[in-house]
């Protein structure tokens, strides 16, 4: 199984591939496409993520130790940014989703190249997922 540490290092090596911050953006993007979409029926008051300008519906499960989520948001970059930590946390032990350091934001500039809003609401997302995390920690 990959580790938290492995899929933020392998992340950092996608966006290193990238010279222009547009293009980081673009892969963001891409990222959010292969999302797959949540259920509308999940797509409801209680699963919206406080804190971001754009709705984003964020749904965690537990599978054995480790934590299920699924997202969706209805913004581009959003979905993207939300699809990129789902890359990272999915499926991963909660306890350690719960007190992961998340490094490869800094690393490939992601919070530099965020308007205030979006980063608020990047913060927002690793916190709710967090909160999700530690409640379905045993």
């Amino acid at each position: 199984m990959t580790t938290i540490k492995q899929r933020q290092e392998e992340l950092v090596k996608e966006f290193e591939f990238f010279d222009e911050w547009m293009d980081k953006y673009h892969h963001i993007i891409e990222m959010g496409k292969s999302l797959n979409a949540l259920p509308e029926q999940k797509k409801n008051d209680n699963l919206l993520v406080q804190g971001c300008q754009s709705k984003v519906w964020l749904h965690a499960e537990k599978s054995g130790e480790n934590i299920l989520f699924q997202a969706d948001a209805d913004a581009i970059i959003a979905k993207g940014i939300i699809a990129m930590l789902i890359d990272v946390f999915n499926n991963q032990p909660a306890k350690e989703v719960a007190v992961a350091n998340l490094g490869f934001i800094e690393e490939i500039g992601l919070k530099d190249h965020l308007s205030p809003t979006r980063a608020n609401g990047l913060m927002s997302m690793i916190k709710q997922m967090k909160f999700y995390a530690l409640a379905l920690t045993d």
